[in-house]
């Protein structure tokens, strides 16, 4: 059973990431945060100790996302490195890829990308065309990605393929690993309005070829790698959405309690004081969501966290979008300046509510999933 009281380990980490996400802060550089908070251990808190991690799981790492983003110091790259990537290799790699990645993934001097999405196939991973055939003992992967981040500063991608199935003929889904610099490997950063230090990328895979040993896991293992990875992200992009939200409220708080615009602060009107009360309540009970999927997740009970961690993300991101508004609210005209920072969370805030799945898809799981009513597609 989930325990709702952390643990004196869980609040000990919980305090040293804020104080040092507060030391960078806003204005952070994304390079030094990420190599201080990997030399203090906080990037491979969930990859295990034999490789250089701090042998916890999801609920360890969500903790570092999420005080890291409530100190206006959000890594991105926490999501798809050490939690999908790193999770899928500690689970299914070969000892080989184990040894090869695991712990410059936990000490941040190695990181990995992530491509799934494709531009024909959205949120059907059952459409994806990158096929991988063998040849020889080689494989060549072919195909396209959409909106994978951080590419320009991986040492590799995670690339969701398909191959076929020497039984049945039907494609299933495989991982490989897949170097920067492999020949036919190339990207085209994608022209954003969203303002981040980690930039999104389309990827063309022609006839990439790769060793035997690219591929992560068993031929035939299929979606369950596939959601070994999908879980934690949805769980991570929790933590995201509930630091940002708890930044932004953060925020609007201290500007409630001192501006003055009659006789007392406007904190003390209900109209200013409830949303933000609302607010808060809303992020509190989103993370007791992830805490259970975490919880359940690191227990090893996949279909468990599956739910819930679909639940949680959804949660978080609503929480999130509407935190971010009421905080700018509050602040009038000065939330919309570069002064107080709150702006850019408007789009960020949006990003939480369609990616790494939408809203809707997640509606759809819980209705055919949980409530058993039929599907619609």
């Amino acid at each position: 059973m989930t325990t709702l009281i952390e643990s004196e380990d869980h609040k000990a980490l919980r305090n040293a990431v804020a104080a040092l996400g507060t030391r960078h802060g806003r204005n952070h550089v994304r390079e030094q945060l990420w190599s201080e908070a990997g030399k203090l251990g906080y990037l491979g808190v969930n990859l295990p100790e034999a490789y250089g991690g701090g042998g916890g799981g999801i609920a360890e790492l969500s903790i570092v996302l999420e005080e890291l983003g409530a100190a206006g110091a959000p890594l991105l790259m926490l999501i798809v490195s050490p939690a999908i990537c790193g999770t899928v290799i500690a689970r299914f790699g070969t000892e080989e890829q184990k040894r090869a990645w695991l712990p410059g993934l936990a000490d941040g001097t190695r990181t990995m990308a992530f491509g799934i999405t494709e531009p024909d196939a959205g949120s059907n991973s059952h459409r994806i065309t990158t096929t991988a055939r063998r040849d020889g003992a080689d494989w060549l992967l072919t195909g396209r990605k959409v909106f994978v981040s951080g590419v320009d500063i991986a040492d590799a991608t995670l690339i969701v393929g398909r191959t076929e199935d020497a039984r049945t003929g039907r494609l299933k889904p495989c991982l490989f690993i897949v170097p920067r610099d492999a020949p036919g490997f190339e990207r085209r950063k994608i022209d954003m309005e969203l303002a981040a230090q980690e930039k999104q990328f389309e990827l063309t895979l022609d006839d990439v070829r790769l060793p035997a040993e690219a591929l992560v896991g068993d031929e035939d293992a299929g979606l369950l790698q596939l959601f070994a990875g999908l879980n934690p992200e949805r769980i991570m992009t929790a933590a995201f959405a509930i630091g940002m939200g708890r930044y932004a409220i953060g925020k609007a708080v201290e500007y409630a309690r001192d501006r003055t615009v009659f006789k007392s602060p406007i904190g003390a009107h209900q109209a200013i004081a409830h949303p933000l009360a609302q607010a808060h309540i809303d992020l509190e009970l989103a993370r007791l969501m992830m805490q259970k999927a975490a919880h359940l997740y690191d227990a090893g009970d996949d279909a468990g966290a599956g739910e819930a961690a679909n639940m949680a993300k959804y949660a978080a991101g609503e929480a999130c979008a509407k935190a971010v508004d009421q905080a700018v609210h509050t602040l009038g005209g000065n939330g919309l300046t570069r002064e107080f920072g709150l702006a850019s969370l408007i789009t960020a805030a949006r990003v939480a509510r369609i990616a790494p799945v939408s809203r809707e898809m997640i509606l759809n799981y819980v209705s055919h999933q949980t409530l058993g009513l039929p599907k619609s597609y």
